[in-house]
């Protein structure tokens, strides 16, 4: 199997080093970028697995090299742990409004990096999207657009069943519901985000065994939905 390719932008040089080092001997291998724009580039060309991604860099700053990606349809799904000295709860809530997978403060240990770099690589690694995907009770198969619950066929309108799929493919990241309303209903669509809530609570009213406690699809309370699978 090929090394997992790990971006690290960073402009701070020392930080980039360590993370390269230990990286590096945890068997991934990296590329670096110390500025926005460079960094934009970097990930269109390499397709890396995973970025890292400090939010006070020049050129352009994290949060719009997050943008960058997510618009792109050829890297949008790749992974974003954000890296900062910012703390405070907006600037977290900002970043995951924006896609960002998670998001480490600093000063942070590398223990700590290296435990969030697996856990958000193997959350958003492919498996059997092209056919079915089965958790809990209930079983999603994606070319049949059927969903079968405890042996039984589940009927989902088609917004219902592309809300499910969107999520299932993105398990483990936050999506807005301005994302999500955009992916479904699309541009054009003259609704507001509280289409996507009713949805949801629809799907969870199908799918989970509590819908007033559910298991796989979570609120984010003032951003949006993660979907969790556990494996």
């Amino acid at each position: 199997m090929a090394e997992e390719k790990i971006i690290i932008v960073d402009d701070e040089e020392h930080i980039r080093e360590l993370l390269k080092f230990n990286l590096e001997n945890s068997g991934y291998s990296t590329i670096y970028a110390d500025n926005g724009i460079d960094a934009v580039k970097l990930i269109k060309s390499e397709r890396p697995q995973l970025i890292l991604l400090d939010l006070m860099i020049p050129g352009i700053d994290g949060y719009d090299v997050c943008k960058e990606v997510r618009k792109d349809n050829n890297i949008s799904t790749t992974p974003i742990i954000m890296i900062t000295a910012k703390g405070e709860e907006f600037d977290k809530v900002l970043g995951l409004e924006l896609g960002a997978d998670d998001y480490i403060t600093k000063p942070f240990s590398i223990r700590e990096i290296l435990a969030r770099v697996k856990a958000v690589l193997r959350r958003t690694s492919v498996q059997n999207i092209d056919k079915s995907y089965k958790f809990g009770n209930v079983i999603i198969d994606l070319e049949k657009h059927e969903v079968i619950k405890d042996n039984l066929k589940v009927e989902l309108t088609l917004k219902e069943f592309e809300l499910l799929e969107i999520l299932i493919k993105n398990k483990g990241r936050v999506l807005t519901r301005d994302f999500l309303l955009d992916k479904i209903w699309g541009y054009e669509y003259v609704g507001e985000t509280r289409t996507v809530d009713v949805h949801i609570r629809h799907l969870r009213q199908k799918i989970e065994e509590n819908d007033k406690s559910p298991q796989f699809i979570e609120t984010i309370r003032g951003v949006g939905y993660r979907f969790n699978i556990s494996e």
